[in-house]
């Protein structure tokens, strides 16, 4: 996890924008920043490790001084794993090489090899890596968050994953999440291979995102998919075990997490979190999230306390996102009776996973210090996943539809998870955490009906944007305090109900 950003217009010589972009992101990287500057286009980077020998994970100037690369992402998931080897693919074929990368990863490429200097930057395909942009054509500010880029302009546009920019052509798409073509038929002997098939896919994704010689831990809410991920991760043998979970009082996660913890026996952390403290700490979570989508907010309180509990002791943890776009995990999805057009919401839920799901990991672990890893969206178990037909992801069963019944089936029996937990029924993270009706019940009796109504045509009419609850106009008001620029709120991503 790093900072990066970048400057694109005549006169970048001048040394004082970039360090001002990173010093409101010092939660991203504050041990070490490092700056390049050319005529036209200036770069920064500030990371967080330790020493210098090994900045060259995340920044490398090559050998004759002309191609400089900085990078916020998992590098050991592309290409050869160094930063050299980037430049160099960058150097045989072009900026297309991103096209080439696996993993989550944000860039920035300044290069002088031709006749004029050419910036770059690009973004992964899922947008797992932040980054946005400020201002005209040639004449950008890039930044890995909106917070650093409020300074300078009056809006951030979210930078489109699966795109590379270059100076002089603009953006152009490299990849995108589509539906597959080749389809697997939907008979017994292919559910089978299908099920063999989930199980090695999801085994290889997890046993790679413990490499690595970090201080790694387990994030268990209970639920089938970080459990999941636990139990294999716990059953290489390499997994030194610590485990953590987070809740408010009878909240459902923790009681299942600790049900998990001891059949995986881990050393387990839990932390129960007062109303009083979710409220607290909305301002500060608002402003390091970015955003005011209720569902986001309300389940970015408990990752934050999640995340600062984790951090006393380890330096990454393995989460479970993912797995509900891939697998249909979520409960209205059962409610899509068309097959085709199941598919096609679900590649709709990926594509807008770096506005939801992906930004509340990515902003509350930086935020804390802490990497998260998320195998299910390794791209290898995602390419197969889209292949596999959506009446095996719900399963119709009577009058009982079972979300993401073949990675259930695949691992049944398979683990040391308890069959309880395997086959547990989807809660989404703020329900099952407890966060979502003591902070709804709080919301809806600390504003009267008619100032809502008052407040929320006003909004609506200055700033074009609808509020739909009571909670969603609490946030709001939080957001625009760190916020102010309507174009900014309106970049917000937002579910279609809250």
């Amino acid at each position: 996890m790093s900072a990066i950003a970048g400057i694109m217009k005549e006169n970048s010589q001048e040394k004082t924008e970039l360090p001002s972009l990173l010093k409101l992101m010092e939660h991203r990287g504050s041990h070490h920043q490092h700056y390049f500057y050319d005529d036209k286009a200036a770069i920064g980077l500030g990371t967080n490790l330790q020493t210098n020998e090994t900045i060259q994970e995340e920044s490398y100037v090559s050998q004759d001084g002309k191609t400089t690369i900085i990078w916020d992402g998992e590098l050991d998931q592309t290409l050869e794993g160094d930063m050299e080897a980037l430049v160099n693919r960058f150097r045989e074929v072009g900026i297309v090489f991103v096209a080439e990368l696996k993993g989550s990863f944000a860039l920035m490429i300044i290069d002088d090899g031709g006749q004029e200097p050419v910036f770059y930057a690009a973004r992964d395909t899922l947008g797992a890596k932040p980054l946005y942009y400020a201002g005209e054509k040639d004449h950008y500010v890039f930044s890995s968050e909106i917070k650093s880029l409020s300074k300078h302009a009056k809006t951030a546009i979210a930078f489109p994953p699966g795109h590379y920019y270059q100076s002089g052509k603009g953006f152009v798409q490299y990849n995108e999440v589509v539906p597959a073509k080749d389809k697997i038929a939907s008979d017994d002997e292919s559910q089978q291979k299908v099920i063999h098939e989930v199980r090695r896919l999801v085994r290889k994704s997890v046993h790679h995102s413990l490499e690595g010689d970090k201080h790694l831990g387990l994030m268990i809410s209970g639920g089938l998919d970080s459990s999941l991920v636990a139990a294999i991760a716990k059953e290489t043998g390499r997994m030194p075990g610590k485990s953590f979970c987070v809740g408010s009082p009878n909240s459902s996660d923790i009681p299942a997490a600790r049900e998990v913890a001891k059949a995986l026996g881990t050393d387990h952390y839990e932390y129960e979190y007062s109303l009083e403290e979710m409220v607290e700490a909305l301002p500060q979570v608002i402003y390091y999230l970015e955003s005011f989508e209720p569902s986001l907010v309300r389940s970015a309180v408990p990752n934050h306390f999640a995340f600062k509990m984790a951090k006393e002791h380890v330096d990454v943890v393995l989460s479970g996102e993912g797995a509900d776009e891939l697998f249909s995990g979520y409960s209205y999805l059962k409610n899509i009776e068309d097959p085709e057009a199941l598919d096609r919401e679900l590649i709709r839920v990926i594509n807008g996973l770096h506005e939801i799901g992906l930004q509340r990991g990515d902003r509350m672990s930086a935020a804390n210090g802490l990497e998260v890893r998320t195998p299910f969206l390794d791209e290898d178990l995602m390419a197969y996943a889209l292949k596999i037909p959506v009446e095996w992801k719900i399963l119709s069963n009577g009058n009982n539809d079972i979300e993401k019944w073949i990675l259930r089936k695949a691992f049944d029996g398979e683990t040391n998870l308890p069959s309880s937990i395997l086959w547990r029924d989807k809660e989404e993270f703020s329900e099952g955490s407890g966060a979502k009706d003591c902070i709804e019940e709080f919301m809806e009796n600390s504003i009267d009906t008619s100032d809502f109504l008052i407040e929320t045509a006003k909004v609506l009419e200055d700033e074009g944007i609808q509020i739909r609850s009571k909670e969603e106009l609490y946030y709001y008001k939080i957001f625009k305090e760190h916020y102010p620029h309507a174009a900014t709120a309106q970049q917000v991503g937002r579910w279609a109900a809250c």
